[in-house]
């Protein structure tokens, strides 16, 4: 909840004028849309209805209309798509034509969006849209969701790059350059973090379990900091790290002085999935 409120903000903050309502967006992307293959279109022509119709672009972008023929319309928007054709039928058969174009559906141009985020599927890319406006559209990030995605990007040619994204960089602490621009058939790729948990028992105010995302790690220093801190009369040496070993199976265990890591003259020890931390009391 706290990225997907954060990812709002960032977006309706910096992204889309406040005067702007969602109509009016839907509006103006339209309008900047350059139609493309597959678009399904309604063309209506006041002048003669008998020429109405609802026509799906061709891979070759272009679509065939009686009287006309095929009519190249790759990469025109709506409305110079409807110059297009109103010229092209006062060519030859009407004085003043009077021609409608409505996009049914944007297939041209879709960006996919899997993994943990709300509502994963495919999400049409009107005009230029960024990574956290397609995001946004998807319902945001799920708390499950890692702190590193991946947006695939296919340069057409048969070649995709992959970019990492950090999360905490891009949210937290709004760097936009990460907002990058999307293309057609980007893929965002939003991965399930895993929950591990730690434990840490003995002279702390609440122990037991301590969960963390994989993604974002834990020290044994943060992890006795999420147990509540150091209980009255807790001993700062001799807490003990028990670790399975997991190709052996076997447990170690070793001693640490957390006042040492404190004072930085030792290095903080990032802990593993099952760790156990036990925190004696000073007569111990």
């Amino acid at each position: 909840m706290k990225k997907t409120l954060i990812l709002l903000a960032l977006l309706f903050g910096l992204a889309i004028p406040a005067a702007l309502n969602a109509q009016e967006i839907a509006v103006s992307f339209a309008k900047e849309y350059k139609i493309g293959p597959k678009d399904l279109l309604e063309i209506t022509v006041f002048e003669l209805p008998e020429l109405n119709q609802t026509v799906r672009v061709s891979e070759d972008g272009t679509i065939t209309l009686p009287l006309l023929g095929p009519v190249k319309i790759d990469g025109l928007t709506k409305d110079e798509l409807e110059t297009k054709l109103a010229s092209l039928l006062e060519e030859k058969y009407l004085q003043k034509a009077r021609v409608s174009v409505f996009i049914r559906e944007y297939q041209s141009k879709l960006v996919a969006v899997i993994g943990a985020v709300e509502k994963p599927g495919m999400y049409e890319l009107v005009g230029q849209r960024t990574l956290l406006q397609i995001v946004s559209e998807a319902g945001g990030f799920k708390e499950s969701a890692s702190n590193e995605i991946f947006v695939l990007m296919d340069d057409g040619k048969g070649t995709t790059s992959s970019i990492s994204i950090d999360l905490d960089d891009l949210l937290l602490n709004g760097n936009q350059t990460l907002n990058i621009p999307l293309q057609p058939n980007d893929v965002i790729n939003v991965p399930v973090d895993k929950l591990i948990s730690v434990y840490v028992f003995g002279a702390v105010r609440n122990p037991g379990k301590v969960e963390v995302k994989m993604s974002k790690k834990i020290t044994l220093l943060q992890a006795v900091g999420n147990a509540g801190g150091l209980a009255d009369g807790a001993k700062q040496s001799g807490i003990r790290l028990k670790r399975i070993d997991r190709r052996t199976g076997k447990e170690t265990e070793m001693k640490v002085n957390l006042g040492d890591i404190i004072k930085g003259k030792k290095r903080d020890i990032e802990l593993q999935e099952g760790d156990v931390i036990i925190v004696p009391e000073g007569f111990w």
